[in-house]
């Protein structure tokens, strides 16, 4: 039997150049490095950052992970480090379940299943996952019990311009290619919104259209812009409320047509129980990046006890954890959709030799072959990982 003899962190930075991309617009404000995006709220970084976690057997296999760090991955690595691969040397690597139990355990008076710890989490049980579907031959799609979805339907998340012109050219573009799902990032202001939604449904008329406010608005304009989507018939309306204002959505829930979608701040099973028993959400957003594949099945199977479906959030993190989340996306009975950004993709690819593929809508090939069925170019990672 293996056990785990090395796990090993990788703390990242893809600068502006070398992704080719940025996160960075003209309204950024630099603080201490990073960014602040008005009218959003969080920090950006102006590059890509991440954490890689890569778990080695006294055998030689070895499994890949990655946490969704978008700032400070050294702070994820650290908890890593020092707290969580003590509990791990020497166990059986295929013991998923009981070796994520062990670990969200040892965090109970330490942030539990919150934040940094969270996400350090994540990435050693993705990487558990990996090593367990190689030493096993499966994927991890087959080690879940099989696909409900092949490929993985996807929506376009964002759509890259300084106008709304810009845009809805951008979405007649893709549409042309048989892009027929969009997400628009705003929250600028009601007839802002409004106004770049209705100039994409017109160059894209056949599309669904959700929206992401991104926790911008109070709980009156969030209504006053619902009810107006509802008249467009949106497709949903994502983050319209600060994330800890539980009530306040559900009772937008309650006076809307229009699905409420939340989930990308959320890391646990018990934060998505309490907003699904309340019907303050309709489509749960988790980010495996940030929950780990097995609490990221947990959050599904609630989500489809309560009727609810599951649209996994993808954003700044990379391939490995990208293919973490086509995973639980087409092993999910409640799975509907999963969240594509095409700028990032070639960004997310470029520490796999063995990359993601989709076809021409945006959809995903489920990667097959064993474990997450992506192979991470190990010395790109070295390259890339930021020295403390």
């Amino acid at each position: 039997m293996a056990k785990i003899s090395q796990i090993e962190t990788f703390p990242l930075f893809l600068s502006k150049e070398e992704a080719a991309d940025s996160y960075a617009s003209d309204s950024a404000v630099e603080h201490r490095g990073y960014m602040v995006k008005p009218p959003w709220r969080s920090l950006y970084s102006p590059g890509y950052e991440t954490l890689m976690v890569k778990i080695t057997t006294d055998s030689g296999e070895f499994g890949w992970g990655e946490a969704l760090a978008p700032v400070a991955p050294e702070v994820a690595a650290a908890i890593v480090d020092r707290l969580l691969t003590p509990l791990l040397l020497g166990e059986n690597p295929q013991c998923v379940p009981v070796l994520w139990h062990r670990m969200s355990e040892s965090m109970r008076e330490r942030g539990h299943l919150l934040g940094h710890q969270a996400d350090a989490m994540a990435a050693v049980d993705i990487a558990l996952w990996d090593l367990r579907g190689k030493l096993e031959s499966r994927s991890i799609t087959e080690l879940l019990g099989g696909s409900f979805t092949n490929p993985v339907p996807t929506y376009v998340s964002g759509l890259r311009g300084t106008t709304d012109a810009e845009r809805a050219e951008r979405a007649a573009t893709m549409a042309e290619r048989g892009v027929c799902r969009f997400k628009l990032h705003l929250g600028s202001g009601i007839d802002e919104d409004l106004a770049t939604f209705d100039a994409v449904r017109e160059a894209a008329p056949a599309a669904k259209i959700a929206v992401d406010a991104h926790w911008s608005y109070s709980l009156g304009d969030a209504r006053t812009l619902g009810l107006e989507l509802d008249r467009r018939r949106a497709w949903f309306f994502e983050a319209p409320l600060a994330p800890e204002d539980v009530k306040g959505h559900r009772d937008l829930a309650v006076a809307l047509a229009t699905p409420i979608a939340v989930g990308e701040a959320m890391r646990s099973r018990f934060e998505f129980a309490d907003w699904l028993s309340q019907r303050a959400v309709q489509i749960v957003q988790p980010d495996i990046g940030r929950t780990g594949i097995t609490e990221g099945m947990a959050i599904a199977g609630i989500a489809d006890a309560f009727h609810a479906r599951v649209a996994p959030h993808h954003s700044a993190a990379l391939g490995v954890a990208m293919a973490a989340g086509i995973h639980v996306a087409a092993a999910s009975q409640a799975s509907l959709v999963f969240e594509y950004q095409p700028n990032t993709l070639p960004v997310a690819n470029s520490i796999l030799s063995e990359k993601l593929e989709v076809k021409a809508n945006g959809d995903f090939h489920l990667p097959t072959t064993p474990g997450l069925g992506v192979t991470v170019d190990e010395t790109k990672v070295r390259l890339l990982t930021r020295q403390n």
